[in-house]
């Protein structure tokens, strides 16, 4: 079975988006170069920040079409890391409201990809 190790974001400035999930995932990254920045979620993946101006950085595509997900559990618990991230200054695409998932909200990084927070599939 492949099972996937590492997301990859391009970010303009890793440094900048590397501040920033520091904030919302409440941990330091474990490898940093001026053009790359790496944090381990301890479960076997990882999130990766790759500077788009990088000489290794190839892409055709432009745009940031994704989200990442960050599973809570709990309508309160959901609603407590929104304000929270809130008051730190993270921009909020999406405030919290109920989907037919369950409790949910959108933040942004510093490049505008999608940051979803919601709750586990039952």
């Amino acid at each position: 079975m492949i099972s996937p190790g590492l997301l990859i974001l391009y970010v303009e400035d890793p440094a900048r988006s590397s501040r920033f999930y520091e904030t919302i995932l409440d941990r330091p990254p474990v490898f940093e170069t001026p053009g790359y920045v790496g944090f381990d979620f301890g479960n076997g993946l990882g999130l990766g920040l790759w500077s788009t101006t990088s000489t290794e950085f190839v892409s055709g595509g432009t745009g940031n079409r994704s989200e990442i997900a960050i599973v809570v559990d709990g309508d309160a618990a959901i609603d407590a890391l929104h304000d929270n991230w809130k008051a730190d200054g993270i921009a909020i695409e999406q405030p919290p409201f109920t989907a037919v998932f369950g409790r949910t909200f959108v933040a942004l990084d510093p490049d505008g990809h999608r940051v979803r927070v919601c709750p586990p599939d039952k």
